[in-house]
């Protein structure tokens, strides 16, 4: 076997072996390690050129990435996933023609659409979608983060947070919990806009808690600035320190003439 090849494969059996261990400062020293020695591999991204290990090559580099893809989720690392994510997509798409599909193929773009409904990013969402194949798009892993960006736009938030006990795979909890605190910091910022103050069961069905406890540590942890009194949670504070900005009428009027005058000189 190719010397640089043996290199990359007991080291990667090494990151393996930190990862299950959880042990992350190997894993990323290991990983960084694992980066440096796909360099001299021409058979992957972007050369791609034949080579008589092309294959090896290419199916190694593809298994590493969909490693560290994974264990971006574990170490709860947005920003290492996205890196990541982009360095193994070309494996998915420019050598699939090359390569037999992945097992983790599916998953890891569910997870990836996962990670942009979380950030808000609905357009790249959406343009991801665009780019996968029917039977990508009939995948477990794929139509739950579908349904998923269906129920959050519809404001079905119950159903997105039913959803967390229904994920395709283990690794979908890192996102799916941080949509459900996302979820609820937008009904929570709904709430304290809505009401002067709300019951404490109130609260805990609108904020889709499943018993007072939660409610409280919620509330301790995110929104201190609420006063909890009495059974009610009381929002009043919140609206006395929003200042009521005035609407600058006089500077608006004098803007919108300005650009009045300035379309009669162009027509």
């Amino acid at each position: 076997m190719d010397p640089k090849i043996t290199e990359v494969s007991q080291t990667f059996e090494r990151f393996k072996a930190a990862v299950v261990r959880n042990d992350f400062d190997a894993c990323t020293r290991l990983l960084s390690q694992l980066k440096v020695l796909l360099t001299s591999f021409t058979s992957l991204p972007p050369l791609f050129q034949e080579t008589s290990n092309a294959i090896h090559e290419l199916t190694i580099a593809r298994d590493i990435y969909e490693h560290a893809v994974v264990l971006s989720v574990k170490m709860e690392d947005q920003d290492a996933f996205e890196r990541d994510f982009f360095q193994l997509k070309p494996y998915y798409t420019d050598a699939r023609g090359r390569l037999p599909a992945s097992p983790q193929e599916y998953p890891i773009l569910g997870l990836n659409l996962l990670r942009l409904l979380v950030q808000n990013r609905i357009a790249e969402f959406h343009t991801e979608l665009e780019l996968l194949s029917q039977s990508a798009l009939d995948n477990p892993c794929i139509k739950h983060a579908v349904e998923l960006e269906q129920s959050f736009m519809e404001g079905a938030y119950h159903r997105v947070l039913s959803a967390r006990q229904t994920v395709p795979d283990a690794t979908y909890a890192y996102f799916m919990d941080l949509l459900a605190k996302t979820v609820r910091d937008e009904i929570a910022g709904c709430s304290e806009k809505a009401y002067d103050r709300l019951s404490t069961s109130d609260a805990r069905q609108i904020l889709l808690f499943s018993s007072d406890k939660e409610l409280l540590q919620y509330v301790e942890k995110e929104h201190p600035e609420w006063e909890m009194k009495n059974g009610f949670i009381i929002f009043q504070k919140v609206k006395d320190s929003v200042p009521c900005k005035e609407i600058p009428s006089l500077q608006l009027i004098t803007q919108t003439l300005s650009y009045a005058r300035e379309l009669e000189r162009i027509v």
